[in-house]
């Protein structure tokens, strides 16, 4: 049994931050029901590098976080899609959603509204940047939050800062927030049987896990500035060029510097009193980079990483996402799950969870499904006859 076997998550977000909230849910086995509009669905279906898939409302961008959940549609500002929400609602544990604030108050299904139908519910909501504040009714997307949380600010060199992270880490880091939130209110409401609403906001929530760049400035007086590929923590601790490729090396204490040094035939290094201690190693970082990118020279970063790790220092090749997925680490922890094609559909791969458990497998059990498939086997769980669901997709409710 996964932890969240029998946990109802009803799913009302769209593109990102929500759905993979959601999407984490599922793969410790929570029952994902998403709900998507009648016309087109979660945007991030018509997303993604494949345009045919994209053309089939099936785009990669969808399929990479809505796998193992169900699809259901309703037109919730049609009193009868509502009713059916609120039917569900009675039966749920959790309610996700990333509508602009204020959104879901003026359908009539705030957590106010959901709470007297269901005083258990879980209610996430997820915005940019929460519900109050000055900034609180702004768009927001994941650009426009790292650059407004200081993540561009960090990210890239002296040259090319600021600099967007290269994916959607504040969606991404906001879903994990929303995730944790939920696990933690559900320990409640199974033992007070009462639930809550949960504000998560991007902006703070990226903030949140800028821990160290954040607290050298609150506490240290030290302004975070971009250093491309260096670990402001340490050196040697950086990306370093090799004679074939990059190499990551992350020399942060003594004894591995000092070993580093043995195996690229610089034992002198450790001498110059320049990079002798920790603290000078730091003010001297560049031209200790010199030095060592001088011997990495005479061979490829893959050689290198052999025998640095040997000698138990901290290194590893800078490598692209195609050439980590086709890692063998990778296949043998069974972390791609790979699901066979449905009619007219392509063969879908997602991840699972960035974890393992020791008796089950987090992962998702299903495919992403197609717009609205479970429409109709949703309703008539609820009661509704088959004339009764017929009428609803003629009046464009489902």
């Amino acid at each position: 049994m996964l932890p969240l076997a029998g946990v109802r998550v009803l799913d009302l977000s769209n593109v990102l931050a929500g759905p993979f909230c959601a999407y984490q849910l599922a793969l410790f086995g929570a029952e994902v029901t998403k709900v998507e509009h009648p016309e087109g669905g979660d945007l991030a279906r018509r997303l993604g590098a494949d345009k045919d898939a994209a053309a089939r409302n099936m785009g990669a961008s969808f399929v990479a976080v809505n796998a193992g959940k169900r699809s259901i549609t309703l037109n919730l500002k049609d009193p009868r899609g509502k009713a059916i929400l609120l039917d569900l609602v009675r039966h749920a544990d959790v309610l996700v959603e990333n509508f602009r604030p204020g959104v879901m108050d003026r359908l009539e299904l705030g957590y106010d509204q959901l709470s007297k139908v269901n005083p258990a519910l879980v209610y996430c909501a997820i915005s940019g940047f929460g519900d109050e504040g000055e900034l609180s009714r702004r768009p927001a997307y994941d650009q426009i939050i790292q650059g407004m949380s200081g993540v561009m600010s960090v990210t890239g060199d002296a040259h090319s800062a600021p600099l967007r992270v290269g994916y959607p880490v504040s969606d991404t880091v906001g879903g994990l927030t929303a995730a944790f939130g939920i696990c933690a209110a559900l320990v409640d409401a199974r033992t007070s049987g009462r639930g809550r609403r949960l504000d998560v906001s991007m902006l703070e929530a990226t903030l949140a896990t800028m821990g160290w760049v954040v607290s050298n400035y609150l506490n240290a007086g030290v302004e975070p500035a971009p250093m491309g590929n260096e670990n402001f923590t340490a050196a040697p601790s950086g990306s370093f060029r090799t004679g074939a490729g990059l190499l990551n090396i992350a020399a942060n204490e003594t004894r591995q510097f000092e070993s580093l040094c043995e195996v690229i035939g610089r034992p002198d290094l450790p001498r110059d009193e320049r990079f002798s201690a920790r603290h000078s190693r730091k003010q001297h970082r560049d031209a200790l980079k010199d030095e060592i990118e001088s011997a990495l020279a005479a061979d490829s970063a893959a050689n290198w990483e052999a025998r640095l790790l040997e000698r138990g220092v901290p290194v590893g090749r800078v490598l692209s996402v195609p050439e980590i997925l086709a890692h063998p680490h990778l296949a043998e922890r069974r972390f791609i799950r790979e699901f066979e094609p449905a009619q007219g559909e392509a063969a879908q791969r997602v991840t699972r969870a960035g974890l393992r458990l020791a008796d089950a497998d987090a992962a998702p059990a299903t495919p992403a499904p197609v717009l609205g498939a479970h429409t109709r086997e949703t309703l008539a769980t609820l009661g509704y006859e088959a004339a009764q669901i017929a009428a609803l997709h003629d009046d464009g409710v489902i």
